[in-house]
């Protein structure tokens, strides 16, 4: 059976940082779900982590990063390198099929199963069935515009429903303050 499910996509910009996803889970050529929520808030809130792949895999990935979030005080990109070294060295987290993209409101990072972790040149990501096309349009929005950071997720998420059979418009969106400080 061959399940596609999500986009995510965030972006940090001026100081603010927004997630969103779609809602669309589909199963062979059915669409299986309409409103599934793919995005979490994690460590005290000022974290967001969305995810694509497996829903029992994903959940089960989420649960081990906020274990290191929590472990590792709030720090990102280290809580993000230990899960991907136990994600891709564990016997049986290493089965697990998915892709996460986590932020706080001064980094984001994209983590697979493969060990990789990886912080993206500019201060947006998407992951996803669909990613690719809601980064392009992200990017060119993101680049030439001055939207605020919810309205470029919202709309490039939305573009990408519009070309993407695994991507739909009930769109899930969670921000982050600029100014809180979360520990490096």
């Amino acid at each position: 059976m061959d399940i596609r499910s999500t986009t995510v996509m965030a972006v940090i910009k001026d100081g603010k940082a927004a997630m969103a996803c779609d809602g669309q889970v589909t199963m062979n050529e059915t669409v299986f779900k309409k409103k599934a929520r793919k995005i979490q808030r994690l460590y005290q809130g000022k974290v967001l982590a969305g995810f694509a792949g497996s829903g029992a895999d994903c959940l089960t990935l989420l649960e081990r990063f906020e274990e290191k979030l929590n472990t590792y005080s709030g720090n990102l990109a280290r809580a993000a390198i230990e899960l991907a070294k136990m994600w891709r060295t564990d016997k049986i987290l290493k089965q697990l099929e998915a892709l996460l993209l986590v932020m706080d409101s001064h980094q984001m990072l994209i983590i697979s199963g493969r060990g990789d972790v990886i912080e993206p040149d500019e201060t947006l990501a998407a992951i996803g069935s669909g990613g690719n096309f809601a980064l392009a349009a992200g990017k060119a929005l993101f680049r030439n515009t001055n939207l605020e950071t919810e309205d470029i997720v919202r709309i490039s998420l939305s573009i990408a429903s519009e070309i993407c059979i695994y991507t739909n418009d009930q769109i899930t969106l969670e921000t982050l303050p600029g100014n809180e400080t979360t520990p490096k």
